[in-house]
């Protein structure tokens, strides 16, 4: 094929690919126009990942049918390192670092040039990690072990690594999973001076309020097909929808009126603080709130507000001081097997490193943990564990083939399905909730919503923590903003939003810390 006269950094043409008896892909014609930021979006399981692979060279040439060009040149990868090679670099959703080493050494990791024959120049190395990183506006110490960064510095520091070998096409699987909108403003800011410097971005993510706002085209997927292209100035929310699930979804909170006010309190927190560090626990400071029963509480907060350090403390996975109350009774949590036991579960934030067991199947993922439910005497009624294991699929609809399909074959909504279906097996009254749609799509968004709600019906507490605000005030029914690890601001459902929520966290940080 001739494309000579093209424009395109990146074009797939007749994408064909299958897994078994499964089409992922079906005859996919695909073309990112150079210069831009072009958004790839659709539903978990549309075929995103599939289609970003081939172009990677996750799956080499001749496992696929159909053709790929960089920059008009016909390209054959028989590998990542080769699709690198040809200016494509690649930054996944999903957290890839080497935990001990330093973040300089993260962000060179496998790159030429920068050692001896005999050894690594490490200030070389060092000062080039740190140019790379003030180009992208960071303050990230290049000397930090990588182990003690929070996610969304982690995944910062894999964008300053793809950068590094300074790529004509950066693709960028939900980028902004762990981030909160200022430093979602920020990025976006990177990516502009990207786009201004001639890098062509495919963008994939959930957040159609990104795409809007960053992209310049999109292509929308669903079940391996190509089902909407459009430029700018024809982007519109509910067609992306629409497009994404076969059907419109206005609105992906559920209605929810209800008045709490009057319930009994069930959890209540007494100057809860947790000791601070340079790393992923920031600290908190003599924090107090109750939740009723029934109640969804949200806590607001931009990255490094301590949010996650209170689900923590009070989960018992990091040390803390102060009192808990459960129904008025004080208890002691020295660890999450004291949570559990007072009837408190906890949905972690990042599935693949502290929630998912990728050496067990679907079924015993969703029952790790809760074997005492299923078994006697230590011995396991393997009748008893199936029925468990296929309600928790049934709840919360894990679109899967089999009980013993592997975790990792499921898209991430579906992985996160089945950790809700693990942590409810323990049927909490208390549910903690850190980012629980974070890399899920706008359909599982709304199932995981109603979902919540469901359980808020059956009188179940729930905490959540998420970076998008947009969330918090949709789904909540009273709001905790927090700033430097502290409370600063509290609202009900209908007394405020996602403005209010930034007004007072920069309200509090030019006050000096003072309302």
């Amino acid at each position: 094929m001739d494309i000579s006269g093209s424009t395109n950094a990146v074009e797939a043409t007749n994408i064909v690919k299958k897994f078994g008896g499964v089409t992922a892909l079906d005859d996919i014609n695909f073309k990112v126009s150079t210069g831009n930021i072009h958004a790839l979006i659709g539903q978990n399981g549309a075929g995103k990942s599939t289609l970003v692979k081939i172009l990677n060279g996750v799956y080499p040439a001749g496992t696929f049918q159909g053709e790929i060009f960089v920059n008009n040149q016909h390209v054959s990868f028989d590998s990542t390192a080769r699709a690198r090679a040809s200016g494509i670099a690649y930054v996944p959703q999903e957290i890839e670092v080497l935990d001990q080493l330093s973040v300089a050494e993260n962000i060179f990791a496998g790159h030429i040039g920068l050692n001896s024959r005999i050894w690594v120049n490490k200030s070389r190395l060092e000062r080039r990690s740190k140019a790379l990183l003030e180009d992208l506006g960071l303050s990230i110490d290049t000397k930090s072990i990588m182990a003690s960064l929070n996610s969304a510095q982690r995944h910062l520091v894999m964008i300053a690594r793809a950068l590094a070998l300074k790529p004509s096409v950066l693709i960028l699987d939900e980028p902004t999973a762990s981030f909160s909108s200022t430093e979602v403003d920020a990025l976006f800011d990177v990516l502009k001076l990207l786009k201004v410097n001639g890098v062509t971005m495919i963008y994939i993510t959930h957040r159609l309020a990104e795409v809007i706002k960053v992209c310049d085209s999109a292509t929308v997927l669903r079940d391996g097909k190509i089902v909407l292209e459009v430029e700018r100035n024809e982007f519109n929310q509910d067609n992306f929808i629409s497009a994404m699930s076969g059907q419109r979804l206005k609105n992906l909170f559920p209605v929810r009126q209800v008045d709490n006010k009057s319930k009994p309190t069930i959890l209540k927190i007494e100057n809860l603080s947790v000791q601070g560090n340079d790393g992923q626990v920031h600290g908190v400071k003599n924090i107090n709130f109750s939740i009723k029963e029934g109640e969804i509480l949200g806590l607001a907060g931009l990255l490094g507000s301590g949010r996650s350090e209170i689900l923590h403390g009070i989960f018992g996975r990091v040390p803390s001081q102060g009192n808990i109350y459960i129904r008025e009774k004080k208890v002691e949590i020295r660890s999450p097997k004291d949570a559990r036991a007072a009837g408190i579960s906890l949905l972690t934030e990042d599935r693949k490193r502290d929630g998912l067991l990728f050496n067990l199947d679907l079924g015993a993922n969703i029952t790790i943990g809760n074997l005492k439910y299923v078994s006697k005497m230590g011995i396991i009624n393997k009748d008893d564990e199936k029925k468990e294991i296929e309600r928790g699929i049934n709840a919360l609809n894990v679109k899967t083939t089999s009980e013993k399909s592997s975790v990792s074959h499921l898209s991430g909504g579906n992985q996160q399905k089945v950790l809700f279906s693990r942590v409810l097996m323990r049927k909490p009254n208390i549910l903690l909730l850190d980012e629980p749609t974070k890399g899920v799509d706008a359909a599982t968004r709304a199932e995981i919503y109603r979902f919540i709600v469901s359980l808020a019906e059956q009188n179940v507490a729930l905490l959540v923590v998420a970076s998008e605000l947009e969330e918090i005030v949709g789904i909540c029914d009273r709001c905790l903003t927090i700033s430097d690890g502290i409370i600063i601001d509290e609202f009900y459902r209908g007394e405020g939003d996602e403005g209010r929520i930034l007004k007072s966290i920069t309200d509090y940080s030019y006050g000096g810390g003072k309302l």
